[in-house]
């Protein structure tokens, strides 16, 4: 049984001690398959295989506009998370699935592809890259994660009704060209509490 916990709004560092101390418990058995869904205060993070220039504003600038900053061990490389943005940390041990994380992955984007589809938004991955797209330009999920032993960290964001103009101060993800979207850009409107309602039952559909 996968326990789907949600916290609210949670400050980046707040959330990664808390994913940190689950992953160390889930190692030792004290607990089971977790799942965190959250929203972060204004963030941009940086993964392990981040590219200074794809932060178009120093640090030091970053913060002066109201972000925080993060330089993280996840996968990836530059992203922002912000409120209006749903984010997803499973803490799941992988070695009953296989050990496989390149499985786990497409399972994280099938969460959010049938997550969307129940919204009326047709996704689809994108060969070569990680997340979830609406085409071969638009991106409306991120995905970077973190493995130890085979227990992961980190996760997803999907961007639901968040303002999309805080991703102008990074090239999102590393790449130039692709535009990010979010549901309420593509439907007019949309209910945040039922797209938690759903992404967690997917989760517990998928991972339970």
């Amino acid at each position: 049984m996968l326990d789907v916990r949600w916290l609210g709004s949670l400050a980046y560092a707040e959330a990664l001690e808390l994913q940190t101390r689950l992953r160390d418990q889930r190692l030792a058995g004290e607990v089971g398959d977790t799942a965190l869904l959250l929203e972060h205060p204004d963030v941009v993070t940086f993964g392990r295989g981040a590219d200074a220039k794809h932060a178009l504003l120093s640090d030091a600038e970053l913060r002066a506009r109201g972000y925080d900053v993060a330089h993280t061990n996840r996968g990836g490389d530059v992203t922002w998370h912000g409120p209006g943005q749903l984010v997803g940390y499973p803490i799941l041990d992988l070695a009953p699935r296989g050990k496989d994380v390149h499985a786990y992955l497409r399972g994280l984007e099938g969460v959010l592809i049938d997550a969307l589809g129940d919204f009326g938004v047709r996704a689809q991955r994108r060969k070569g890259y990680t997340g979830v797209w609406l085409d071969e330009r638009r991106k409306i999920a991120s995905i970077g994660v973190g493995v130890r032993r085979f227990v992961t960290m980190h996760g997803f964001a999907l961007n639901v009704t968040c303002d999309l103009r805080r991703f102008d101060v990074i090239v999102a993800c590393g790449l130039s060209g692709v535009d990010m979207t979010s549901m309420q850009r593509e439907l007019g409107s949309v209910d945040a509490d039922a797209v938690r309602q759903r992404v967690a039952a997917r989760l517990r559909q998928v991972f339970g």
